[in-house]
């Protein structure tokens, strides 16, 4: 018996009816959701150019990550927020106004500080820009629109993950006009002016009915929750592990149990928490975020390991390193435009077939490692990468689109901005985690048995992954 998706339409979240979101519309936020993910991911192979460039040391090339990262998921929820209270189009707009300026500010930095400096900044310019691309979205679509609209969300979200470190290699290897690794962060300004002269045409304004001020308190403690958490986990290992960094991970239930009491509270109380926790007796949300984090983690840590293992022990360029996963995205991108088409005959049942196939994937790619080492590329990885991309077409962009499925227009700021934020945290974690143990254990291990023992641990979450997708409803409402 095949699950269908059923649709209904939704309140759009504003006073008067929302415009719809037409095709122009759709193109440009879906534009300017792939900059922020591409650009987590653009530097992993840019990373040994900046540090030679800018006698950047280990801990401080990492914060060049971490950076963008933290303040990344800090403050998504945040943006989400002031869409809904003061516009999300004046959001979307400025966000990406600033999002082209701090770019710029990062091709420009003339030293390592100055760079990790831009970076911290461009992680908040996308902070303030994304949530408004999902909630925009919500509030101004319903029924097959809607859900077409959100596969799309999916298929860019994915795509650009791994593209990002592709377009990384390429750019840096062309030394366009002699900016080497500049080139990565420069590249954003011609697509920001063409994504701001599209947005003020095309992207209608759309803000909550019933608009909340900011919640203080909740702000200030998610930001604590996830600065003790992502800050010692990413540089803790290039500083030492020094005593601040266990402080900090001692810190983190602390905070993080204060956040909750304070959110369920204000919500007790009948105000709009930052997090509302009722939010989370919605199911499709709640088993769609649990399963976003292993996700998350295994692909961002993949992704920041093997760009790692490829340039620095298997000796290979930014462009070879880079086009070793482009199977990965090409046959990423051909199944998300397949996938809408499942899931509505299959329903989410497409999810844990799609886990399946990236565990098949990914042990290809570890054997590939342990037999072939060090001659890794493209043509070893190409069967692992190309079925792994498979499986990841299949349970993303169906899970992004089920956590928001069930959420009030109202509160499409709100969800949004707890959807992307599960995300970008566990992308941060990812790289922070398995980074880490990578790292670890390269010294003592070797690069080769240190790839395949990260990859072995990134499997065990891909089981897990599979495992949390049989708990999903079957249907997408």
């Amino acid at each position: 018996m095949t699950e269908t998706i059923t649709s209904r339409p939704v309140r759009t979240g504003t006073p008067e009816a929302s415009p719809a979101l037409g095709g122009l519309g759709l193109f440009t936020v879906l534009l300017a959701a792939a900059l922020p993910l591409v650009d987590f991911f653009i530097v992993n192979v840019a990373l040994p150019t900046i540090g030679a460039d800018l006698s950047a040391s280990e801990a401080v090339l990492e914060l060049v990550v971490a950076g963008y990262g933290v303040a990344y998921a800090v403050l998504l929820v945040l943006g989400g927020r002031l869409g809904d209270l003061f516009g999300r189009r004046r959001l979307f707009l400025g966000g990406m106004a600033a999002f082209g300026l701090t770019s710029l500010a990062c091709g420009l930095a003339p030293d390592a500080w100055s760079l990790v400096a831009a970076r911290v900044a461009q992680g908040a310019s996308a902070a303030a820009m994304l949530p408004q691309v999902l909630a925009t979205i919500q509030a101004t679509t319903s029924g097959p629109r809607r859900a077409k609209a959100m596969g799309l969300y999916g298929a860019t979200a994915g795509l650009s993950m791994v593209a990002g470190q592709i377009l990384g290699g390429v750019l840096v290897a062309a030394d366009i006009a002699g900016t080497g690794w500049r080139s990565v962060f420069l590249a954003n300004v011609p697509v920001v002016l063409a994504g701001l002269f599209l947005a003020a045409r095309a992207v209608p304004e759309t803000r909550s009915a019933r608009p909340e001020p900011v919640d203080v308190p909740g702000t200030f403690l998610l930001a604590a929750s996830i600065l003790t958490l992502l800050v010692p986990l990413t540089e803790g290992r290039a500083a030492g592990w020094p005593l601040w960094t266990w402080l900090s991970l001692a810190a983190f239930p602390f905070a993080a149990a204060a956040f909750y009491a304070v959110e369920r509270r204000a919500d007790r109380a009948g105000r709009t928490p930052l997090v509302p926790p009722s939010l989370f007796a919605i199911v499709s949300l709640r088993r769609g975020l649990l399963l976003i984090v292993p996700f998350s983690i295994g692909f961002s840590g993949f992704m920041f390991v093997i760009a790692v293992a490829l340039q620095q022990g298997a000796g290979l360029g930014p462009v070879a390193a880079g086009l070793a996963l482009a199977p990965l995205a090409v046959v990423f991108f051909l199944f998300s435009l397949a996938g809408p088409r499942l899931v509505a005959r299959y329903g989410t049942r497409v999810v844990p077939t799609g886990a399946a196939l990236q565990g098949v994937g990914l042990a290809l790619m570890t054997l590939a490692a342990w037999r072939s080492w060090p001659d890794l590329g493209l043509v070893e990885l190409l069967p692992g990468a190309a079925v792994a991309g498979a499986g990841q077409a299949l349970q993303l962009p169906v899970v992004l689109r089920l956590v928001l499925s069930e959420v009030p227009a109202e509160r499409a700021g709100v969800g949004s901005g707890v959807m992307v934020t599960t995300q970008q945290s566990s992308l941060a974690l990812g790289v922070a985690t398995l980074g880490t143990l990578f790292l670890s254990l390269t010294p003592g291990m070797g690069m080769r048995d240190a790839l395949v023992t990260t990859l072995l641990v990134q499997f065990a979450g891909v089981v897990l992954t599979g495992l949390l997708s049989l708990r999903l409803p079957r249907t997408i409402v």
